[in-house]
């Protein structure tokens, strides 16, 4: 079957481009839903955010209390003292319930995609990094090839390196655990329940606190993230988490 995916095939032949599976159905769909949730989740947070930019340490915190630090934004609320004569539009009530919402579609398909990663063996194919990788000088070897834009186009297009592979594994099972956890932990069900989980960041406050400080870090990597899959070829990572697939230029690859 000459020509045919089983014969042999001329050079002359052979297409300019081929197409490799790159992502499973799996990984694409709850790769978009946590993406749109946690989007509204900052938006969200964001409209929280405004009705009290103070922070404290401790169990307790309200406008009598010295806070640990005050984010130099105006409130919407007249009674939060922020050293402005102004206060923003009050978007505390919808923000709070499309915040929880959003949690919850966050937290669900989250969990879906670590149980699948795990029995599937994703985490291990694709995330886990090889023993020898994680070293120092190889990690270091990785950020110099990331500043001087030495890595090949086929290593960005089909392979994680090990600097990218322990981000992900930061995020995945560290960052959104600890800010789920501190998310909850400022719910008074949750320290009525579960007081110990609560006890244990310090108290309510200090749960808020944690809790903003690791978003932060969670929109610092999502920056890092869109700046490094525009630098890797936009139109290619994106096809690749909709369609599964990007075409990949043999010459030069």
């Amino acid at each position: 079957m000459a020509g045919s995916v089983w014969g042999a095939t001329p050079a002359s032949a052979v297409p300019a481009t081929t197409v490799r599976l790159r992502h499973s159905a799996l990984v694409r769909v709850t790769h978009w839903i946590i993406t749109c949730s946690f989007l509204a989740l900052l938006v969200t947070g964001g409209a929280i955010l405004t009705s009290h930019p103070r922070f404290y340490w401790g169990e307790t915190g309200n406008v009598l209390t010295t806070p640990l630090f005050t984010l130099p934004i105006p409130a919407s609320r007249a009674s939060v003292p922020t050293g402005y004569d102004y206060v923003l539009p009050d978007q505390n009530g919808w923000g709070r319930s499309l915040h929880f919402q959003s949690a919850w579609v966050t937290v669900l398909t989250g969990l879906f995609y670590v149980v699948y990663g795990l029995f599937q063996g994703h985490f291990r194919r694709n995330l886990f990094p090889a023993r020898t990788d994680i070293s120092g000088s190889r990690i270091f070897a990785v950020i110099t090839q990331h500043l001087r834009l030495t890595e090949t186009r086929e290593e960005r297009a089909w392979s994680y390196n090990v600097l990218q592979r322990l981000t992900y594994l930061l995020v995945i099972f560290i960052l959104f655990p600890l800010v789920i956890w501190t998310g909850l932990a400022m719910s008074p069900s949750m320290a009525s329940v579960f007081p110990g989980a609560v006890a244990i960041l310090g108290g309510q406050q200090s749960a808020r606190t944690i809790h903003f400080f690791v978003s932060i870090l969670l929109v610092l990597f999502l920056l890092v993230h869109v700046g490094m899959v525009c630098l890797s070829g936009f139109r290619n990572r994106v096809l690749a988490m909709i369609t599964g697939r990007m075409s990949q230029e043999m010459k030069g690859a």
